[in-house]
């Protein structure tokens, strides 16, 4: 598949199941968000940006590491649950919004894209990378991590992405983990 996962694929999904990937009781999401949480430490972020963020599974974990997040995803129907299981959180906003084409006006001290970037083909995935840097601030992090198994559901595979985000991007790799069924990489930018 070469051709990117429209809004109304994910829409589709939610519609069908109201958590499609089972974010709430899989084991692969509880031990890829412990590791996620450890690789972050406890290091604070004054904005964070959260990119592709479904039903706010993980969101509600790493609002307690920021004074402000921004939550977004592509589905409207993701959006309404992730604000029903974020709501009473007011440094937490969820918003739907169609990356790249609408990304928040930066900066922001964290940038997560977990299991997202693999749903855009070579070229926008790329641009993906860009507006991202543009918007991560001095010394911000930018945190990918992506399931490893081959799908041919998505434009591209998970090693496909992370070896596109090191091979292009301007940013340091920190810290890299590579389990049989996700790869997590951290990028920093200089302070």
């Amino acid at each position: 598949m070469s051709e990117r996962l429209d809004r109304e694929y994910f829409e589709e999904l939610y519609t069908t199941s109201p958590d499609p990937w089972n974010f709430e009781t899989s084991d692969y999401e509880r031990a890829k968000y412990r590791r996620t949480l450890d690789v972050l430490g406890d290091r604070r972020f004054r904005r964070a940006l959260e990119a592709g963020a479904s039903i706010g599974v993980f969101t509600q974990m790493l609002a307690g590491l920021c004074d402000e997040l921004l939550a977004v995803d592509v589905s409207e129907r993701a959006v309404a649950a992730a604000r029903e299981r974020l709501r009473g959180l007011e440094h937490v906003r969820v918003e739907r919004r169609t990356l790249p084409e609408e990304m928040p006006e930066g900066p922001f001290d964290l940038i997560l894209a977990s299991e997202v970037l693999y749903y855009f083909p070579r070229e926008e995935m790329l641009a993906m990378l860009d507006a991202f840097e543009t918007i991560l601030a001095p010394g911000g992090a930018l945190l990918a991590v992506h399931w490893r198994r081959e799908t041919r559901t998505y434009p591209l595979q998970g090693d496909e992405v992370h070896g596109l985000l090191v091979a292009h991007t301007t940013l340091t790799l920190t810290e890299s983990v590579a389990e049989p069924d996700y790869r997590l990489d951290l990028f920093e930018a200089r302070a």
